[in-house]
């Protein structure tokens, strides 16, 4: 049974002067989408443990830098995923993540979750992207890495 939270995690990486977003497709069967690297923390991991877990388990990258940004929004909870949660879930709040990677390996993808993936400019990863919340999310961190609002040196 999943607890009824979630992380996304968009690794990026300087390419010159410019950063890239890694996109991950979801297979068919599990919405066959584009997005982030998702999941859950697992038993009492942090959110920051969830995430730097999650990137790891669907990409085999370790962040450089993991900055957990004060983004956040609520999935409402569907028809499809009601054997995962407790029961009465309602909603899954999403937590937003930036990872910087710096490995000029590709990732590897399990094949049970993802079946492609892309190393973006935002304006290609915004083409892939088809859910709203993950269009907001993304736009957040490229103002975010634009704007130099971080403190930490990323």
């Amino acid at each position: 049974m999943r607890i009824p939270i979630q992380v996304l995690i968009y690794p990026v990486r300087k390419n010159d002067e410019n950063w890239e977003y890694l996109m991950l497709k979801r297979v068919k069967n599990r919405g066959g989408f584009w997005q982030g690297v998702t999941g859950a923390p697992e038993n009492n991991e942090t959110l920051s443990e969830g995430a730097i877990r999650e990137l790891y388990e669907e990409t085999a990258y370790s962040p450089l830098n993991l900055i957990k940004t004060d983004i956040s929004y609520i999935i409402p909870m569907e028809d499809r995923w009601i054997d995962i949660y407790p029961e009465g879930t309602k909603e899954i709040p999403e937590y937003l993540f930036i990872a910087k990677i710096d490995d000029p390996s590709p990732p590897k993808i399990d094949p049970i979750e993802h079946n492609d993936w892309k190393w973006c400019t935002f304006e290609e990863a915004m083409d892939l992207l088809s859910l709203e919340d993950n269009k907001r999310a993304l736009e957040y961190v490229q103002k975010f890495l634009r704007d130099g609002l971080n403190k930490e040196k990323i």
